[in-house]
């Protein structure tokens, strides 16, 4: 059995478990779902996300940009945005709400962590 599994990122997240055995969930439209551990996904972002913002209550979020450009905001400092651009990577703190504006069209690395979140509709 082969021990090195390809995945096509276009198409799967990786979700790291608590025991940090790894598997992958196909992207579906929408947030990814949540799992007891941390979610890994390449995303293309064209577009603002379809929420007002969201919370990672379980641990800090990772966000790394490939290409493009995003605009970061947050409720404890919504006057102050980080801004990020190819290369540059961000921080976002436990239990902090924030919102990721696209600048333009953005390939993002993120890593959250789970199970528990949530996002405020439009």
């Amino acid at each position: 059995m082969n021990k090195i599994i390809p995945v096509d990122v276009s198409r799967f997240c990786f979700r790291i478990h608590r025991d940090l055995s790894v598997t992958t969930s196909e992207i579906k439209p929408g947030p990814p779902e949540r799992i007891d551990g941390m979610t890994v996904g390449i995303v293309t972002l064209e577009r603002d996300p379809p929420h007002g913002g969201e919370v990672h209550p379980d641990g800090d979020e990772i966000l790394y940009v490939i290409s493009g450009a995003l605009k970061v905001t947050s409720d404890s400092n919504p006057g102050e945005a980080v801004h990020l651009g190819p290369g540059d990577a961000g921080i976002v703190e436990k239990g902090e709400w924030h919102k990721v504006q696209v600048l333009e069209k953005t390939q993002l690395l993120h890593i959250g962590p789970g199970p528990n979140g949530d996002h405020r509709p439009l």
